[in-house]
């Protein structure tokens, strides 16, 4: 049967952990991958896909701090250090030895990990507000001093190194325009999502829940805690890589400024609102975080255009010129909001939604 009444009921193994389980999941999914693959780069403008590559970054630099804080248990932030890591690595690659992307793209997810991994060794003796301060301590001591003074400074380039147009290439295609890079972007996410689910379903997957439910019944079962925390740190810290990595592409110079601290809260937001333990929360608070802003500049700029508004509303062309000061500030709202109404975030409100379609006509 394609429909159920009140649930879908399997009769193996295989069919209860399929991916779609049936034909009405598989037709939505069909028709997603058609929207994602072909309708959006042909049919959409250059502004809407340079905002759609934006939402990709932040789900690829926002999985890892999901995987930290959602399955895990381990607070994160200092995500960004990681992500500078796996750009400055990919650049460093493909200016000095002239690597090709592709190379430099899994080397920096690979060098992301590994530093990761090495600010997570304190997770073995430490945890809560001590190993907050620990990540924090990744941030500043990663961009701000190693960054910043030693490895900008290779081949005397100063702070930012820049990319000549045709660097980032894989094979005979060189990613120039933003419709290419959509492409990239859309192939890294589906990897990396996928990458990580099939992780979350394994044992490995399971040994994280353990820790972060309860470490000390996790170690009592015999569940390798300190192993399990630091290969958690690495696949984060690969993935926090491969998005600094990608990043690169849509920037003209690579500079310490495009991965600052606020960046790392910012990241935590879009879990927060898009919901600890989900990977569908990952996807929708980085479009939430993405597309409210654009939202509000957007309404902001019409408003400005109409004497009526900017005469009832004379700060209106100030909010325009200052709007980051505005974008930070619609953060810290939103954060606020959505711990005091919805602290399950925008995916629990998801899984509501499936369950009462599922469940039609049985609304319990």
């Amino acid at each position: 049967m394609t429909y159920r009444p009140c649930g879908v009921y399997h009769q193996n193994y295989r069919q209860d952990h399929a991916w779609w389980q049936t034909r009405f999941v598989w037709g939505k999914m069909i028709f997603l991958s058609l929207t994602i693959f072909y309708l959006v780069p042909k049919f959409a403008g250059l502004y809407l896909i340079s905002v759609a590559n934006v939402i990709g970054y932040t789900i690829l630099a926002a999985l890892g701090v999901q995987l930290l804080i959602g399955y895990c248990g381990q607070v994160t932030l200092g995500h960004a250090a990681f992500l500078a890591v796996g750009a400055y690595t990919s650049t460093l690659l493909m200016l000095q030895l002239h690597l090709p992307y592709l190379i430099t793209l899994v080397m920096g997810g690979i060098v992301g990990g590994l530093w990761c991994v090495l600010f997570g060794l304190p997770s073995a003796r430490v945890k809560g507000f001590y190993l907050i301060m620990t990540t924090m301590a990744a941030q500043f001591i990663t961009v701000e001093f190693f960054i910043t003074q030693y490895v900008s400074q290779i081949g005397g380039r100063g702070v930012a190194f820049a990319l000549p147009p045709g660097t980032v290439k894989i094979g005979p295609w060189t990613i120039q325009s933003d419709r290419e890079v959509y492409y990239l972007m859309v192939v890294l996410v589906v990897s990396c999502t996928l990458i990580l689910s099939n992780l979350l379903r394994s044992k490995i997957g399971r040994a994280w829940i353990a820790i972060r439910d309860n470490d000390v019944a996790a170690q009592a079962l015999g569940v390798n805690i300190v192993l399990y925390k630091l290969f958690a740190f690495f696949v984060a810290g690969f993935f926090g890589g491969i998005a600094g990595a990608f990043w690169v592409t849509s920037l003209s110079a690579v500079s310490p400024e495009h991965f600052h601290f606020g960046w790392s809260l910012w990241l935590v937001g879009v879990v927060l609102i898009g919901g600890v333990g989900s990977i569908h929360g990952t996807i929708f608070g980085a479009m939430f975080m993405t597309l409210i802003p654009e939202g509000l500049k957007f309404l902001i700029f019409v408003l400005t255009q109409d004497p009526f508004f900017v005469d009832l509303m004379p700060f209106l062309p100030h909010l325009l010129d200052k709007f980051l000061f505005v974008k930070e500030a619609a953060f810290g709202l939103a954060i606020v909001l959505f711990l005091i109404f919805e602290p399950n975030g925008i995916s629990y409100r998801w899984w509501q939604l499936k369950n009462y379609f599922n469940l039609w006509p049985f609304s319990y």
